[in-house]
């Protein structure tokens, strides 16, 4: 992390005292820190202990740093940008893409990848408004660290402890790819749905959104791996610091998965269509007024998952997805025999899991079924990620 420059955002939270041990660790690493406390993080920490901490001038008022157009002179120098604490305010700016301050104006302008550290009531963090700010973050690439579960400020524990400043430091140097549990690893994932034309106009396709892959692909990254995503036709932007492949059909989706390899590991998260219209046709098939629906022969796809698990290139491991409707945990057992992968993934779509922010998914390898409670999906990607990682040490 030698050389690193890192502004720090600490947003307006009672663990803001941390940012100052937080600071220390990252200088003893060789990085410069730059603060910029918001307003309501200067009523935590004061700009005179961050300034002897850093040694470095305390940067907040954004009409005082405009004279030197300061906001984006800021973002071009960091190397990352770190907000911790994250509070849910603070948040939910970044969700809304609000600038009204300098570190607002920092977060819209810089280039840099973004780390935020969660620290708030679990009231706080589980409310459906800050769920959905922080998945509508991730899934515009920016990296979540915690938060932690433990006793809070308040006479209360739970979800929403910021993570100790230690545990950071390993995060944000992950973060700028210099180590991690992954590093020096590749990690191939598949996401989202594949489109089957049937003709010019219209196509075989499912429900799924991609939230789930992508934010599997983000997490891997945050852990030091070279990721490349292999995405279907979504509607979310790609995570930062992975090399992402766009492709349509499903034997797009195999041809770029094989032209990744040799991979350490492949998570093959994306809903690929089983079938396609055994003929595309040229001109758009045209309804004749009075006449049957015309038949439409199909014809069966690749299977994605069952190629790469016998290929003479195979991933060390393979993780496949089931989703289901019913009799989840025999589908799941039949399908990663059948498959020949090592782990799968199984969640029931009944519900809005292909379009929603959580997720319910059982972990199935050939001797446990581990049952993870419905949560955020981002939080189901950071848990298989760091699975991953023990599992390739």
């Amino acid at each position: 992390m030698r050389g690193a420059r890192i502004l720090l955002v600490i947003a307006g939270s009672v663990a803001a005292y941390k940012a100052l041990e937080l600071i220390r660790l990252l200088r003893a690493e060789g990085a410069e820190v730059q603060p910029l406390p918001t307003e309501a993080g200067a009523r935590f920490v004061t700009e005179e202990a961050l300034a002897a901490i850093s040694g470095r001038r305390v940067l907040r008022d954004l009409w005082a740093a405009e004279a030197e157009i300061g906001h984006i002179r800021l973002a071009r120098w960091a190397d990352a940008v770190v907000v911790a604490p994250a509070s849910a305010d603070r948040l939910a700016k970044m969700a809304a893409g609000l600038a009204d301050d300098l570190a607002g104006s920092v977060l819209l302008a810089t280039r840099a990848p973004v780390l935020a550290a969660p620290a708030m009531n679990p009231a706080m963090w589980a409310h459906p408004a800050t769920v959905a700010n922080v998945a509508t973050l991730a899934a515009r690439g920016v990296v979540f660290a915690g938060p932690e579960e433990g006793p809070m400020a308040e006479p209360e524990a739970g979800l929403g402890r910021l993570m100790e400043p230690q545990r950071l430091v390993e995060a944000i140097r992950a973060l700028l790819g210099g180590a991690g549990p992954l590093a020096g690893r590749h990690v191939l994932v598949t996401s989202g749905p594949t489109h089957e034309p049937i003709d010019p106009v219209r196509y075989l396709a499912n429900r799924s959104s991609g939230k789930q892959g992508h934010a599997i692909a983000a997490a891997l990254a945050a852990l030091g791996a070279r990721v490349t995503l292999v995405s279907g036709p979504v509607a979310i932007p790609d995570p930062r610091g992975v090399t992402v492949v766009r492709v349509e059909t499903a034997r797009q989706m195999l041809d770029a998965c094989l032209a990744a390899l040799p991979a350490d590991a492949a998570v093959c998260c994306a809903a690929v269509a089983d079938w396609r219209a055994a003929e595309d046709a040229a001109q758009k098939r045209k309804k004749v007024p009075g006449a049957p629906p015309p038949p439409l022969p199909l014809a069966l796809n690749p299977d994605i998952l069952a190629t790469l698990s016998v290929h003479p290139q195979r991933p060390r491991l393979v993780v496949g997805f089931a989703a289901e409707t019913e009799n989840l945990l025999a589908h799941a057992a039949e399908k990663r025999a059948r498959k020949g992968c090592d782990w799968i993934v199984a969640n029931d779509v009944s519900g809005d899991a292909m379009g929603g922010d959580e997720n319910e998914v059982h972990l199935t390898t050939a001797d446990t079924a581990e049952h993870w409670p419905r949560m955020d999906k981002q939080e189901v990607a950071r848990r298989l990620a760091a699975r991953i990682a023990e599992a390739l040490a």
